[in-house]
């Protein structure tokens, strides 16, 4: 459980050990401690909702405010948002699909809908295009591709993978922006082999691939901007390591009750089975 809240197990048995024999003065330190030990972990991407969150998961009780005030006196700080700008090339003449999502983003079970979009990392190499598959039922990342080029290949490729891990029935929408990559002939024709129905955003209108956007708002502000890659295949491992090892496995996300996408997922499905 620690772990799946993003908590040290070090963390959590610290406190086991402290409930019974520990002075306030020596509680109170420990709680100081384990704020230290989730902002570390998280990278220092954890606002005092999450802090608050992941601290209750360690048996202290504390709110939002409290965790504020806690993560002033351990001396942890947020890193603060950067902007980002978004490239689309929507100016082709390939055909696109109607906006079948239409910013239903609230999805009742896996495999419905996914989302897919692309976003660029900059190396001393040149820049990384990285292309993700997003299931909307839990958030979770269950495709991706990098590459120096911004090719249609990109695209299927994760959508190939995520097709692979996830064995998705005929039916799923697969939504996008207008980009010239979704539009390509090999993309749709990936989606005809296997039934999908393609879905795409207005024209200029990141809102309607909103929760692809915020992934990528995510990654960047809690990982890349941080960063200095010196070739793509350092960023290539980095961002494998924040998506498999971070994002899906332990980041709280507000969306899913402040739990994990994987954490989500196996809850869901042990309510199924005892229902």
């Amino acid at each position: 459980m620690c772990q799946l809240m993003g908590v040290s197990r070090s963390a959590y048995y610290d406190y086991v050990r402290c409930v019974d024999n520990c002075s306030e003065s020596q509680r109170h330190e420990e709680i100081l401690e384990a704020v230290r030990d989730i902002a570390k972990f998280s990278n220092y991407s954890y606002g005092s909702r999450r802090i608050g969150k992941a601290l209750n998961a360690l048996g202290y009780r504390v709110g939002r405010w409290k965790a504020r005030s806690l993560m002033r006196e351990a001396g942890v700080q947020v890193k603060h948002r950067r902007k980002y700008k978004v490239t689309t090339n929507s100016d082709h003449k390939q055909p696109v699909f109607d906006n079948k999502l239409n910013r239903q983003f609230d999805v009742a079970a896996p495999n419905q809908v996914y989302v897919g979009d692309i976003t660029y990392i900059w190396t001393r190499e040149g820049w990384l295009y990285l292309a993700v598959v997003i299931d909307l039922f839990s958030r979770k990342v269950v495709g991706w591709s990098m590459s120096p080029r911004m090719k249609a290949r990109l695209v299927c490729d994760a959508l190939r993978m995520a097709i692979w891990q996830r064995q998705p029935q005929a039916g799923l929408i697969v939504h996008s922006d207008r980009g010239s990559q979704y539009a390509s002939r090999e993309y749709r024709k990936l989606l005809e082999i296997h039934g999908f129905m393609g879905s795409m955003s207005r024209t200029g209108d990141c809102f309607d691939n909103a929760v692809a956007e915020s992934f990528f708002g995510s990654l960047k502000q809690e990982r890349i901007h941080w960063r200095h890659y010196q070739t793509r295949y350092a960023a290539q491992q980095d961002v494998l390591q924040y998506i498999s090892m971070f994002y899906n496995s332990h980041r709280l996300h507000s969306y899913l009750g402040y739990k994990n996408p994987n954490q989500y997922e196996v809850e869901i499905e042990s309510v199924k089975k005892v229902a």
